[in-house]
């Protein structure tokens, strides 16, 4: 499954993802070719590029879960619109928490991890794509880490109201590589998220509770705003959001930076312990799949190979096989590690595999047990 920005689309290439309307109607289906006219329909909607299968690739296998996740993505987008739109304009707003209390019904209980599907996005929807994934993400977290409804109500409206700053700043910079940002656009992207954080002050219909969180969140992810000198106390809920807003804004494509995959933007998260809550991104690693068996990955010795076993313990070392020599590897295994670690997904060809648990289960416990095949280096 490759990601091809929408200046790169050719006919007869085959959707990886399905394509959705502004109201949430399926246009095109997984595993359709895109035609002439379907490069043009996915030009008019803006979107930023769609996800392509290689002319070999199977169409990857979704559970339930998956479909009706992409299914709550494409149908939540306008109800998001109008609400974050009603905030960012200073209007009265009644719909909120009839959406958040759906959206913790679907998520905000779960006893199993989900795949975490990123959904496709265009200019024109890409703050509200993004309010409404990383609400998803501060819900599952936050019912991981037992936290009370109440505080999980007040985490989910303030994950779905903060980034309203970044619907002011304007198009021709939004666009802009990181890179290429000047300090002037600096200046007005920093604008924006100030004057987001005064009106959220100023919001008499929004809880003490909500905006303490939007407060502390606001400081954490825009330390430039003028704000941040603010002493403000420190809050689960805005740590939480500050992960789920990392996450989401690392994998998610974007018009000038290439989107990480999963697995690299939580090395990210694990490796900067200074700066993200390690009981927090364990919530996250609890709450999504990230490297369930049948994912093809690339070893930082320059092999492939395929996940066989997770490891609950460190997500970073499940159990492998390479498909350079065929072997099971435990890159839990010290030894193992000195000589290979998983780089990343693989980015080429589909990375996932349907997997037969039944028949993996017996083969792991006659290679445990019987043969004594695990690799050691």
């Amino acid at each position: 499954m490759l990601f091809v920005k929408t200046e790169d689309l050719k006919p007869g290439m085959r959707l990886a993802k399905p394509i959705y309307n502004r109201n949430g109607v399926m246009l095109y289906e997984r595993n359709s070719k895109i035609t002439s006219q379907g490069i043009i329909s996915v030009n008019n909607f803006g979107l930023i590029g769609i996800y392509i299968l290689e002319p070999a690739e199977p169409v990857p296998p979704m559970s339930e879960d998956d479909i009706e996740f992409e299914r709550f993505q494409a149908m939540s987008i306008f109800e998001i619109k109008e609400i974050l739109d009603a905030y960012s304009e200073g209007k009265k707003e009644n719909n909120m928490y009839q959406f958040i209390n759906q959206l913790l019904k679907k998520y905000g209980s779960l006893h199993h991890k989900i795949n975490f599907i990123q959904n496709i996005r265009s200019n024109d929807d890409y703050v509200y794509k993004h309010s409404l994934n990383t609400a998803i993400l501060c819900a599952l977290i936050s019912s991981r880490l037992g936290l009370e409804f109440k505080t999980q109500l007040d985490l989910t409206a303030a994950a779905l109201l903060h980034d309203i700053g970044g619907l002011q700043i304007p198009n021709n910079i939004r666009r802009k590589k990181t890179i290429d940002l000047t300090m002037e656009d600096e200046k007005k992207i920093t604008m924006c998220y100030q004057n987001s954080y005064d009106a959220f002050k100023a919001n008499l219909d929004l809880s003490p509770d909500i905006k303490r969180i939007l407060s502390a969140g606001l400081m954490l992810l825009h330390p430039d705003i003028p704000s941040a000198t603010e002493n403000v106390p420190k809050v689960i809920g805005a740590e939480i959001l500050k992960v789920a807003n990392c996450f989401d804004n690392m994998t998610a494509m974007k018009f000038g930076d290439e989107p990480l995959s999963e697995i690299a933007a939580i090395r990210y998260l694990l490796e900067m312990e200074d700066q993200f809550d390690r009981k927090i991104v364990d919530a996250l690693l609890d709450s999504i799949n990230i490297l369930s068996p049948g994912v093809c990955v690339e070893f930082t010795n320059g092999d492939k190979g395929l996940v066989v076993t997770a490891n609950d313990s460190n997500v970073l070392e499940p159990f492998v096989l390479s498909f350079n020599d065929n072997k099971l590897y435990n890159l839990a295994d010290s030894k193992v590690a000195e000589q290979m670690k998983i780089k990343d997904i693989m980015k080429t060809m589909d990375n996932r595999h349907v997997v037969d648990r039944e028949f993996l289960s017996q083969y792991m416990g006659k290679t445990l047990q019987e043969r004594g095949k695990i690799c050691l280096l």
